[in-house]
């Protein structure tokens, strides 16, 4: 039985125009090229996708999700198919072979809302966060053994966390006292209860949870990946829309699209010709407020989007 959580897209129509150039017309050139979505999730962007594609067009989505994995599986579409795998293996696609790559970053809506998964401090649930549940440790395991150094790191270098040392030290001295926590609930207890300010409307386990989130699932790591990939399969005019949620991501893709988007000079060589542009930047897209007060999780996405050069 489907579970009853659902997931709204965002930027649906502004990233399925921005991978087609605005002409999603069944009849033009774009509608016959080959397409990724790196991140499928609950299918919303790859099924418009689809409706634009011709008879040859082609559809890659990649998911680490067992999940999210089922639900692609129930497209029957021959266009279609869906690989069980993080979108870092976007490199392992042919060189100049893809039109377009759309990267929808973080967490789903089902993820956050399944207790089970251990995303979300608002439910009571095993402190899990894994994407793909099927490998790996999870948060829980990683806090038996990870000394206080290491907690600190990741929750301020993942997390922006400015009380990250308390947090760590607290997190230390339960499994000391108590044993390792296992459930999102004791987290976000001790997370309050070590935090004394907050900003207003957040809960103070916020940045935590998204620290350990990140670092167990390597995010940062998986994109930075993903996006040099893309140098590689994008074909000539080929183009990258990438959606995220929070500065770290944001901070990332915009300075990969800053690096490959301007022409490099070998200071060695002054007089030599400079590397030409791998990409030329785009747009910067934000949810309209109609979409915001329709799915306020969308109120911090931002879509990047750029195209493969010739070079």
């Amino acid at each position: 039985m489907e579970a009853p959580w659902t997931h709204a897209t965002v930027l649906l129509n502004e990233a399925v125009d921005a991978l087609f150039g605005n002409d999603s017309d069944p009849d033009s050139a774009q509608a016959d090229g080959t397409y990724v979505d790196a991140t499928f999730g609950r299918g919303g962007h790859s099924r418009l996708i689809l409706s634009h594609l011709s008879p040859v067009g082609r559809l890659i989505a990649f998911d680490r999700d067992p999940e999210a994995v089922a639900q692609a599986n129930a497209i029957t579409d021959e266009r279609f198919s869906i690989r069980h795998e993080s979108f870092s293996h976007l490199a392992d696609l042919a060189g100049a072979s893809v039109d377009g790559v759309l990267m929808d970053l973080g967490v789903s809506s089902p993820q956050i809302d399944n207790p089970m998964r251990g995303f979300s401090f608002r439910f009571e649930g095993p402190l899990d966060m894994r994407m793909d549940t099927t490998r790996g440790e999870s948060v829980a395991q990683w806090l038996e053994t990870a000394d206080t150094n290491q907690i600190a790191e990741v929750i301020r270098d993942y997390g922006e966390e400015r009380f990250a040392g308390p947090i760590a030290k607290a997190i230390v001295a339960r499994r000391q006292e108590r044993g390792p926590i296992s459930t999102t609930t004791e987290l976000a207890q001790l997370v309050a209860d070590t935090v004394k300010t907050r900003e207003p409307g957040q809960n103070p386990a916020t940045r935590t949870f998204q620290a350990f989130r990140i670092f167990i699932n390597a995010e940062l790591e998986e994109l930075q990946q993903a996006l040099e990939a893309c140098l590689h399969v994008l074909k000539p005019g080929g183009r990258l829309a990438v959606i995220s949620f929070h500065s770290l991501e944001d901070r990332i893709v915009k300075q990969f699209i800053a690096q490959h988007a301007r022409d490099v000079y070998d200071r060695r060589a002054p007089f030599a010709a400079p590397k030409v542009m791998k990409l030329k930047a785009l747009d910067r897209i934000k949810p309209t407020a109609d979409e915001v007060a329709a799915n306020a999780r969308s109120r911090s996405a931002i879509m990047r989007v750029a195209q493969r050069t010739t070079a």
